[in-house]
């Protein structure tokens, strides 16, 4: 048997492909959209891949299963438990198996055994993996996608928080409780591989070790910890991180099936003399470090680093518009592999970025807290912490608004016009982008140089809750 580990640090997602060296096939278990990695590490092992498992509908990227089928002929492992309102969809012409608790199924000699683990979604499914081929009868590990992390366990909220489902939450939590009991009843010597680790969305407090086993989550993972259900329901409901709404449009892009790939136009580049028009009616990313965008800049665009792109395109992004991007036509594609593996696939065009220089007359100022903190203390400037919400509860500047960055142009009419604005985050990155977005709607405003890092590097004050 063969398990190659495969991760994505812009999604925090782990996907795995098990091979059997007897067949020559192998699987995918949560497949991420760009399947080429896939593709290319089963022709350098001598392996065809055969088939693609998912362990729930995904919410924080699009699932590549469906396009394993598309370009391989993948057979789908699909969960068919929980409600009528998250089973799969448009599965026609595909060669699909909708499967139950306790059903099993093969990749060679290597044997999968699906265990119904709900709370984190209804049909959530985990695989037990048995490698009966080497001879052995009993599992060596469990695929726990959102279930069991490393140090946590998976957030129940998110059909609530994410797909609008009122009262969900409070049910997925018990469920999550019953679920988790189950493995508990596991044996210690199994290994975890969970679909996420640090950095996630789809739960609290995840570890960066890659995998685990049954009997260290035991030992060290809070979530397993309680034996009284309200408590538990208590715990994991409270704190957890905010939900990107692209969240939504992932659960039903997987649900109804994504586009196949190459069905996708090409980006082509624009006409620069097209620019300045284009971002007072539409949306229009430059991927320009914050540092350059802040010093010059097409008035009317906003700034996503490329390093931050897969992290918070989706927020910004409005995915039933166009949207256009000043890159280069080397770094495009690397891009456009991050916005796809979130959905956003209406990419309209793009601006070759050495050709925006006539352009950039717009700029923003960067500066110190050392040389802001008289005026914010006064009251002459108003301070807007951009972090999320259980960062800003921790601690914070006295005085400072809170409008979480993924959430800003949602709150732009709450923020008053009367001052200039000074943006604010940890360090000074996510503070630069809601810069960019406040510039553009028109506020005076200035981005704190290193965030409340700085400020507190410079023995400035800060309060706590």
């Amino acid at each position: 048997m063969l398990l190659k580990y495969f991760y994505d640090t812009g999604l925090a997602h782990a996907s795995y492909m098990i091979g059997c060296q007897r067949s020559g096939e192998a699987i995918i278990i949560d497949p991420s959209r760009s399947v080429d990695q896939y593709l290319e590490a089963a022709k350098a092992e001598g392996l065809k891949i055969v088939g693609a498992a998912e362990t729930h509908i995904h919410a924080d990227f699009v699932s590549g299963a469906r396009e394993l089928a598309h370009r391989v002929g993948a057979k789908l492992y699909l969960s068919d438990e929980g409600t009528a309102d998250w089973k799969y969809q448009n599965l026609e012409g595909l060669s699909a198996q909708l499967v139950k608790h306790h059903d099993k199924f093969y990749v060679g000699r290597v044997k999968l055994e699906v265990l119904h683990t709900p709370g984190h979604t209804p049909e959530s499914i985990s695989f037990l993996l048995t490698d009966e081929g080497g001879g052995a009868s009993q599992p060596i590990g469990i695929f726990t996608g959102d279930f069991v992390f490393v140090g946590s366990i998976g957030r129940p909220d998110l059909l609530e928080t994410a797909a609008g489902m009122m009262g969900t939450a409070e049910v997925g939590a018990r469920q999550l409780y019953h679920s988790m009991l189950a493995f508990l009843e596991l044996p210690d010597h199994l290994q975890v591989w969970p679909a996420h680790g640090a950095g996630s969305a789809c739960g609290k407090g995840l570890g960066a070790i890659p995998s685990s086993t049954v009997g260290y989550e035991k030992l060290i993972n809070p979530a397993l910890q309680f034996r009284d259900e309200q408590k538990f329901v208590d715990y994991i409901l409270a704190d957890q991180p905010e939900t990107p709404f692209y969240f939504a449009v992932m659960k039903r892009v997987n649900k109804v099936g994504p586009a196949p790939l190459s069905s996708l136009p090409p980006v082509a580049p624009i006409d620069p003399s097209q620019l300045a028009t284009l971002a007072t009616r539409e949306l229009v990313v430059d991927t320009a470090a914050a540092k350059e965008f802040g010093e010059h800049h097409v008035a009317g665009t906003i700034n996503i680093p490329t390093a931050m792109l897969q992290q918070w395109a989706g927020f910004l992004v409005n995915y039933e518009k166009p949207v256009y991007f000043i890159t280069t036509a080397e770094a495009l594609p690397a891009q456009l592999r991050a916005l796809r593996s979130i959905g956003i696939d209406n990419v309209a065009g793009y601006f070759e970025s050495s050709q925006t220089t006539d352009y950039r007359q717009a700029s923003y100022s960067t500066i110190p807290p050392a040389e802001l903190q008289a005026a914010i203390e006064s009251g002459k400037l108003r301070l807007i912490d951009v972090r999320a919400k259980t960062e800003f509860d921790d601690y914070r500047i006295a005085g400072a608004e809170h409008h979480f960055l993924g959430r800003l142009f949602r709150e732009l009419t709450t923020i008053a016009r009367d001052k200039p604005l000074v943006t604010q985050c940890l360090g000074g990155g996510r503070s630069a982008i809601a810069a960019s977005i406040l510039e553009r709607e028109g506020f005076s405003v200035i981005n704190m140089q290193g965030g409340i890092r700085a400020w507190q590097q410079a023995g400035l004050p800060t309060v706590q809750s």
